[in-house]
């Protein structure tokens, strides 16, 4: 309680400020002040997300026109080229299935590794082409959003309705898409709290596999525009609710500038790069890689290599290798520099995924053809 003398010089101070400087500092106040610790936001999901995922760019730059400078996107992968600056770091591992990443408990090391304050998650659509029943999706989710409460008991969470699919290899993904959606709502009802609210983002309906994806599964120009729009107005509702976590003593703080991007390099013609003499790596720096066949179909398919820092510092750069079954070859990757001679293959990381933080991981994805069933072959990592 304020004594009386002292409020008397109080309202004799005030009394004496001129009246247009006090209508000046009622008048102008900042638009969105920004915070001394930012909002760390972790896209969750799948490629949708993740490569490129360029609705993302779109989304951390309207944002940054919009005031909201004091929001870091955070995750242990980054930026996979958008043509744009922006915040790219992300957790969309491509090909990943949402129920493998809650039964192989995977993201507790990500939420470690990045502390979020909001989640955004677009995940499932690899379930649904797998025909996982959509009670198993959602018992999933249920897993993932105990991790993330467990993570930050405050965490706000946004889950989309995930976009359309058509993928010319499964004509029943369209009704299994609709059958997924059709339980998010109440699924999600059922999982809110008033600490850590649940809030659902229909990302399906409006969207065109024809006019805004460039396969029948991910999203085009255009669906990234759609994306975008309709993650902002859930994430800036978001943002007015957070207090962001300081960052503890002594652990770096994630950066909130801008990465620069980088196109998907494409893999080079003509003779096969000679690779430098073997030189041992430096001290704490090691890595692994796996390799797994995410999609297959008569005569062709799709695969992903998962690079993973090993080791307790930092790496600079890395090079996985490994051999082809017979009738397999890789026509097209991305995220990687690759090279073929025969059945031996050689992919270095392209020069925005070579930096990885211990634990942390880098994908890159390939097709290829094949003759009977396409098997993976064990990969091996050198890090730098």
């Amino acid at each position: 309680m304020l004594r009386r003398p002292f409020l008397s010089a109080l309202l004799a101070a005030v009394a004496a400020v001129p009246l247009t400087l006090l209508v000046g500092l009622v008048a102008t106040p900042a638009a969105h002040p920004a915070a001394a610790t930012p909002v760390r936001v972790m896209p969750l999901g799948d490629s949708i997300t993740g490569s490129p995922g360029c609705w993302r760019s779109l989304l951390w730059n309207r944002l940054q026109s919009t005031g909201h400078t004091d929001v870091d996107f955070v995750g242990t992968l980054g930026p996979q080229g958008c043509a744009q600056p922006y915040d790219g770091d992300n957790e969309g591992h491509g090909g990943y299935l949402v129920t493998n990443v809650a039964n192989q408990n995977l993201l507790p090391g990500w939420l470690a590794a990045t502390r979020p304050d909001v989640v955004l998650m677009h995940f499932g659509t690899n379930d649904v082409w797998s025909n996982i029943a959509p009670a198993t999706i959602l018992a999933a989710y249920s897993t993932l959003v105990d991790q993330m409460r467990a993570s930050n008991p405050a965490m706000r969470i946004i889950v989309a309705k995930i976009i359309p699919m058509a993928p010319s290899s499964c004509a029943e993904c369209g009704q299994r898409t609709v059958a997924l959606n059709a339980v998010i709502d109440g699924w999600a009802a059922g999982k809110t709290t008033t600490a850590s609210p649940i809030v659902v983002v229909d990302q399906w309906t409006g969207f065109s596999t024809t006019t805004d994806t460039y396969d029948g599964v991910h999203p085009n120009a255009a669906g990234d525009q759609k994306m975008s729009d309709r993650w902002y107005p859930a994430l800036v509702a978001a943002l007015g609710g957070v207090t962001p976590t300081p960052t503890p003593t002594g652990t770096p703080s994630p950066t909130t500038s801008p990465s620069p991007t980088a196109s998907p390099t494409a893999p080079p013609t003509g003779s096969p790069t000679v690779d430098p003499p073997t030189t041992s790596p430096p001290a704490g720096v090691a890595c692994t890689a796996s390799y797994r066949i995410t999609n297959q179909w008569q005569g062709g398919h799709q695969g992903e290599v998962t690079v993973r820092s090993t080791g307790t510092a930092r790496t600079t750069g890395w090079r996985v290798t490994f051999s082809l079954p017979a009738g397999q070859q890789i026509t097209q990757t991305w995220n990687a520099d690759l090279t073929q001679t025969g059945s031996a293959v050689t992919a270095r990381n392209v020069n925005w995924n070579g930096a990885l933080a211990p634990a942390a991981e880098a994908t890159f994805g390939f097709l290829g053809t094949n003759t009977g069933t396409a098997t993976a072959p064990t990969a091996t990592c050198t890090a730098s």
